[in-house]
């Protein structure tokens, strides 16, 4: 027996409990893990060297599940694919240091559309061959 009744879109009573569960944000991704490479530098012997953080990425999915309804549908609209670093911690690769220092410089959360905005150069028509 339901209590909670809400007006459906074309005006009939639904019941809330049975209604079906929104979507989660991870319904709307797929997600892999990627390896990237970044210059760090410790701060305990100052050295520069190459890490390869983790990154996992959150692809947007092309098409929105079946099963999803106006808030859904919203909520995929603005929806956009991102990538979050998973390492806050390195070991520095200085043989005679060997300390750990914490990931600085490197943004937790990166959006891939602005990811391809900034590789992509400046084409100008005007003047595309003056360069």
């Amino acid at each position: 027996m339901c209590n909670n009744f809400e007006r459906g879109t074309q005006g009939r009573l639904l019941c809330v409990s049975l209604r079906a569960k929104a979507l989660e944000e991870r319904d709307f991704f797929d997600e892999r893990q990627e390896l990237r490479k970044h210059t760090l530098h410790c701060p305990h012997c100052r050295q520069a060297a190459e890490y390869e953080l983790t990154w996992l990425v959150r692809a947007k999915k092309r098409q929105l599940p079946s099963r999803a309804d106006e808030r859904d549908r919203a909520k995929f609209a603005k929806a956009r694919s991102y990538m979050v670093r998973r390492d806050d911690l390195v070991g520095c690769k200085n043989m005679r240091c060997r300390k750990r220092f914490e990931v600085a410089g490197v943004q937790t959360v990166v959006f891939l559309d602005e990811v391809a905005t900034a590789r992509r150069p400046d084409l100008d028509d005007d003047n595309f061959g003056n360069r």
